[in-house]
């Protein structure tokens, strides 16, 4: 019968490089009259005597008219149906699946039947499960080096902690702007960001920490925790104060390195050389591609660069004197020292 209605491919034909499919389907007098249709002879083997016999399909089949579906599809053996729209030029997607889910909190729903939201969603919760899973990865891998390398716990928390400031300048930038939030092109500038972040981190973190390690050599005292809250305090101003600048620079530099990718700035440096004409333009398909990944950076750099500035050192100070209390806690320390 699907034959034919709606024909079978059969065979190709190859002209020059060019394949074109051959179908075969009975003829249109026939395929639009139900009675050529269910006179069609169904073959087959007798079991009675194994002779070959043949009885036309309205024999073992009845006609009836209906309204239904041309086809039915099925997920995982349930079937289902898939009801698509396109979303108005100005609005965001995202919010209009919001919308509908609460719409459909109210609804009656008949029993035995269900509703999930897939296509663009779904695709999007598979993304933000990757890049989640990539920047967990990508922290703890950090993580592990900065260990091995500081050969302590806290300076790698106060390190991972600027990765959250430059998260919250991500989103600022975003709710400023009024930019859309690409799960891809975003979360490949955050993974990408968490490591220039870090870096800042540890080049102030490190020069205070060798700062501390001076003070307590020249004193011949045998851990941070035995040095006298002035002198913790002096380490940390002088750490701030040496490291500003190359924290700065390499935020500078960074961001003035991606505004171009960011807008799109294109200049054919060919045509430059050799007429002197740059075909100097802004915008283009780079720009709408890269672009939200460059921005993400941007944002989030600018933010966590200043925060890292005066968060880092402040939690510095904290986490030495939350080593002192516990100290005293357990007795380890007296009040005296």
């Amino acid at each position: 019968m699907r034959t034919s209605i709606f024909g079978k491919e059969v065979s190709k034909l190859k002209i020059g490089e060019d394949d074109y499919p051959i179908f075969i389907r009975s003829a249109p007098e026939y395929r639009t009259s139900i009675s050529n249709l269910l006179n069609q002879k169904i073959t087959f083997r007798n079991p009675a005597n194994g002779r070959i016999a043949q009885v036309p399909i309205s024999a073992v089949a009845d006609i009836d008219y209906k309204s239904t579906y041309t086809s039915i599809n099925r997920n995982d053996q349930e079937r289902i149906i898939t009801i698509t729209s396109n979303v108005l030029a100005g609005y965001n997607p995202n919010e209009v699946v919001e919308a509908l889910k609460v719409e459909l909190e109210d609804f009656d729903m008949p029993e035995g039947y269900q509703y999930n939201f897939t296509g663009q969603q779904e695709e999007q919760e598979e993304q933000i499960a990757f890049l989640s899973k990539a920047l967990l990865i990508a922290l703890f891998s950090i993580f592990l080096i900065i260990v091995m390398q500081f050969n302590s716990i806290l300076s790698p928390i106060i390190i991972l902690l600027s990765v959250l400031f430059s998260l919250i300048g991500v989103l600022l930038g975003y709710l400023v702007t009024g930019m859309d939030f690409i799960i891809v092109m975003s979360g490949v500038g955050i993974i990408s960001l968490a490591g220039i972040v870090v870096n800042n981190a540890i080049v102030l973190i490190d020069y205070t920490n060798l700062v501390v390690q001076r003070k307590r050599e020249s004193q011949g005292l045998a851990s941070m925790n035995d040095l006298d809250k002035e002198s913790i305090k002096e380490a940390i101003v002088k750490g701030g104060a040496t490291r500003l600048r190359p924290v700065i620079l390499t935020a500078i530099t960074t961001v003035l390195g991606l505004i171009p990718l960011a807008i799109g700035l294109n200049i054919n440096f060919y045509t430059l050389i050799s007429s002197s004409d740059p075909q100097f333009f802004i915008g283009g398909d780079n720009a709408a591609f890269w672009g939200t990944m460059a921005k993400t950076v941007i944002y989030g750099l600018i933010f966590a660069t200043f925060l890292t500035l005066i968060v880092v050192p402040v939690m510095y100070w904290l986490f030495y004197r939350l080593q002192r209390f516990m100290g005293y806690l357990f007795g380890t320390r007296t009040a005296k020292s």
